[in-house]
């Protein structure tokens, strides 16, 4: 079917800021996310400077105030999870590549796709302007746990917490909207030929986890209004001294919190798959029981949120149910990773920088699933429970999946997204000074965490068993990583610019890859093909005998 695109001619304004274009909204997901980044980074550049260097002023920030910190770590937390991970690996990454990569023109419901950004572009503006009101953005923690939540005499940001509070649900409602796209549209516009077997694996992976969301968010959004409620007009829900009950809040929150890691996790993976088939040569190892993994570990996720409550006087009996739950996702998770690594064996690896950004996240996801073990035990974990164990734990698993997970999709995806290539020793340069440093950051905090070391804590110097020289070097270590790996992604950024300035031009498919996206010009037009394409295989069909190419497009006839 012919498919013209010459009667696409518009405005600026109506192409970049108001355009149902699935890629500009793709986009606009991923600079939105990408500058959120940012003001994450800040916020903890400016905490793990008080904490190492205490009572100093920050350079760029000031002193650091004991609301001031709670504030910071607050909203960093926030940021990088709600505004920053979900934004690139599900939004950006779905928008733009699964109309792309299922071979359609765009999705079902345009213009539900604008509104969906356009509400997430509102509560990001609601989140920052809660920073500059009268006490400041709200310090509760980004868990937001009744009562320290609820009252504004214990968290002191009256104003700064129902504002985090309406910026959080609006964007799960927009998360919503875009979910409901992404589903449709898989079901709904596949390519002529394309079976479900034949779906590459990171379309899987995102309408996935936005199932995931859709199914977890529900008790949230209400558990949310509710908190609104207390905070603004004296309801209870969560005031046990007039009858209501604050765990009922961290049930809600950890429904939804616990499913919400895969939500995440799985984008990563599939681009992780993405880019490992196409740098190895080599078909996905186990395409069915990867997926059937997948579905396992969503279903087991959704019964492992007590794990988090441990300390919170759980009947010990349901601590152990939810010690068997917890640790039995491990073996859906670790059979994934295995299958990347059966992926790579025998490959023809080429290690191109998106190649090393995905090794990378197999080597230090699985650090981090290896120490979440030990908190998914409830005798472990009442120890280990908000020290910094736990924060090395989250972040060994957290900063693969959101930063090394961004910059896998980045480096590949680039040449489709812009029609330039990026630098690849630039690329590298990045990549070691991000991943060395990162080590660095948090293989120390995993020994302050075995020290006791409480992790909402101001200033060490206040508890003597603390305030030790060994401890505060351990810190500084952490800081002064932390402050080499924010330099480096100004390398990052540098090559990014440069690239599309006086980047190569980028051919149609640079890498040699089957899936659809690569069979449209780069970067596509609006429409994205001149002709719909038809699909005759699955997705990873390298390196097949008799052929003289190894590589096979899914739209290439026999």
């Amino acid at each position: 079917m012919s498919h013209s695109n010459e009667h696409h001619h518009e405005s600026f304004f109506k192409k970049y800021l108001f355009s149902t274009d699935h890629k500009i909204i793709g986009m606009q997901y991923l600079f939105t996310g990408m500058f959120m980044g940012l003001i994450g980074g800040f916020l903890v550049y400016a905490f793990r400077m008080q904490l190492a260097f205490p009572g100093i002023s920050v350079p760029g920030f000031g002193v650091v105030t004991e609301s001031g910190y709670n504030a910071l770590v607050t909203n960093h937390g926030a940021v990088m999870i709600f505004w920053f991970a979900m934004p690139v690996l599900i939004a950006a990454f779905g928008n733009y590549l699964i109309p792309l990569m299922i071979g359609c023109d765009d999705m079902v419901f345009p213009r539900l796709n604008r509104l969906s950004y356009q509400i997430f572009l509102l509560s990001a503006i609601i989140l920052i302007i809660s920073f500059f009101v009268k006490n400041g953005g709200f310090g509760g923690a980004w868990t937001a746990y009744p009562p320290l939540s609820a009252k504004a005499e214990y968290n002191l940001t009256p104003m700064g917490a129902p504002l985090w509070l309406i910026a959080v649900a609006l964007e799960f409602v927009a998360f919503l909207i875009g979910g409901i796209n992404f589903i449709t549209t898989l079901m709904n516009s596949r390519a002529k030929g394309m079976k479900m077997y034949d779906i590459p694996m990171v379309v899987w992976m995102i309408v996935i986890a936005s199932i995931l969301f859709m199914a977890s968010v529900g008790p949230l959004i209400a558990g949310a209004a509710m908190l609104l409620f207390d905070q603004l007009i004296g309801t209870a829900f969560y005031d046990a001294a007039k009858g209501g009950d604050p765990l009922l809040w961290q049930h809600l929150f950890w429904f939804f919190g616990h499913p919400e890691v895969y939500v995440v996790l799985l984008p990563t993976m599939g681009m992780v798959v993405e880019v490992m088939t196409t740098f190895s040569r080599k078909k996905l190892f186990g395409y069915k029981t990867f997926l059937y993994s997948t579905f396992f570990t969503g279903i087991l996720s959704f019964v492992v949120w007590a794990h988090h409550q441990f300390v919170a006087g759980i009947d010990p009996r349901m601590a152990n149910i939810f010690t068997v739950t917890t640790l039995l996702i491990s073996v859906p998770i670790a059979e994934i990773c295995f299958l990347m690594i059966a992926t790579l064996y025998g490959g023809s690896i080429e290690l191109k920088t998106p190649m090393l950004f995905a090794l990378a996240f197999v080597a230090e996801f699985i650090i981090g699933g290896v120490t979440g073990i030990y908190l998914g035990s409830s005798g472990m974990d009442i120890y280990f429970h908000d020290t910094y164990f736990v924060v090395a734990h989250f972040h060994y698993t957290f900063v693969p999946i959101a930063i090394i997970g961004l910059f896998t999709g980045i480096y590949y995806w680039f040449p489709k997204m812009f029609g330039k290539m990026m630098c690849d020793t630039l690329g590298k340069i990045h990549f070691w000074g991000t991943i060395i440093s990162f080590n660095f950051i948090f293989i120390p905090l995993f020994f302050l965490g075995m020290a006791g070391e409480h992790r909402r804590i101001y200033n060490y110097q206040n508890f003597p068993d603390l305030n030790t020289v060994g401890l505060f070097d351990l810190r500084k270590l952490a800081t002064v990583s932390l402050l080499v790996m924010l330099a480096f992604q100004a390398v990052f950024f540098y090559n990014f610019i440069r690239s599309l300035i006086k980047g190569e031009k980028a051919p149609a498919n640079p890498w040699k890859a089957n899936t659809l996206e690569w069979q449209a010009p780069s970067p596509p037009p609006h429409g994205n093909f001149a002709e719909l394409p038809e699909v005759y295989r699955g997705p990873y069909e390298f390196g097949v005998p008799g052929r003289d190419q190894d590589y096979w497009p899914q739209n290439q006839p026999n």
